[in-house]
């Protein structure tokens, strides 16, 4: 999700022990190398589709794994977010490892926030995002922006392990960045309330249930467009583009008022999304993104992907297509 700032500290604080040593309790064994393979990458999951820590899919209705049900303070810790989760996990990353540049692009990136609570680390573990460069110390609570460029960076011999969890956020949760620090803010007068553990209690909290659409609503598709012609680096071809994008929009909202997402419009849906396509390939090809990213591929992975999808086979459909673009800060 993009930010106003690289990086926000949310204004409360954990015991980074405790959680610790719930989690050194599960051992090894719960541990899986990174999906896509990156080196000193590994990761422990504690929310998933349908509560199975081997399902790797983005879609479906998410819910703690059996993993983050024997951690009573981690559960509590996720209800203190007062966030609509989606998959979450604990990510390890080794001494002298690194997660490399990059900017997260796709569907599930665009809505949804990374929240960031280190449990294992050491001071010299540098999270860069843009040109901000930080060190989360253990039990804080950050949030980043994820569709700039970043990097983390272990040069330590221990591991760190960081929860990391994915949201879009809720009433409560963006209350909470509201009174966030920015990482350049000042901490004189800013109140941080420590979370304690309650020894025992399991806590509930909500999950997402709902998270790839059928077809895209047009509002959902003009906040997209809007995105990526306002984040385009300055390109002759930017005219055009932007005027094919608003004769698409308008199309599209006229076909949802029509078929809402009804079965019968699908074809409808799919063959004006190709048209869309077809058009603004060719003039979008040379431009890029603030962040770095090809307009084009962009355009793909949010939208062009997802504006209209087989909903009998949306979750494992889901799952690939996010894998081709990254998961591993």
């Amino acid at each position: 999700m993009k930010l106003q700032v690289p990086f926000i500290q949310l204004p409360m604080s954990f015991d980074a022990a405790a959680l610790e040593a719930e989690i050194a309790a599960l051992g090894e064994g719960p541990w899986k190398p990174h999906p896509q393979g990156f080196a000193g990458n590994s990761m422990l999951p504690l929310v998933a589709a349908d509560g199975d820590p081997d399902n790797e899919a983005f879609a479906g209705t998410m819910r703690p794994t059996p993993h983050l049900l024997r951690c009573p303070y981690l559960t509590q810790v996720f209800a203190s977010l007062g966030a609509t989760v989606g998959r979450s996990r604990l990510m390890r990353l080794s001494g002298h490892a690194e997660v490399t540049r990059h900017a997260d692009q796709g569907y599930y990136w665009a809505e949804r926030v990374r929240v960031h609570i280190p449990v294992v680390t050491q001071p010299t573990v540098r999270f860069e995002c843009d040109s901000a460069v930080i060190n989360m110390a253990a039990g804080e609570c950050w949030i980043f922006d994820t569709w700039r460029q970043h990097r983390v960076l272990n040069d330590a011999v221990q591991s760190r392990v960081h929860l990391v969890v994915d949201t879009v956020g809720g009433g409560r949760f963006w209350d909470l960045v509201n009174h966030g620090r920015p990482h350049d803010a000042p901490r004189t007068g800013w109140q941080n309330v420590r979370i304690a553990p309650k020894p025992g209690e399991v806590a509930s909290f909500a999950c997402e249930r709902v998270n790839v659409p059928v077809v895209m609503s047009p509002w959902e598709l003009n906040d997209h467009l809007g995105l990526l012609i306002g984040d385009a680096v300055p390109h002759p071809n930017l005219p055009q583009v932007r005027q094919i994008a608003m004769r698409f929009s308008r199309q599209w909202q006229g076909l949802w008022f029509e078929f809402g997402e009804r079965e019968e419009g699908r074809a409808r849906y799919a063959a004006a999304l190709q048209r869309f396509l077809d058009d603004i390939r060719g003039p979008s090809q040379p431009m890029v993104l603030k962040n770095e990213l090809r307009w084009f591929n962009a355009l793909m992975t949010i939208v062009g992907k997802f504006a209209v999808s087989d909903a009998a086979s949306q979750a494992p459909a889901t799952a690939a297509r996010q894998r081709e673009v990254g998961d591993n800060a």
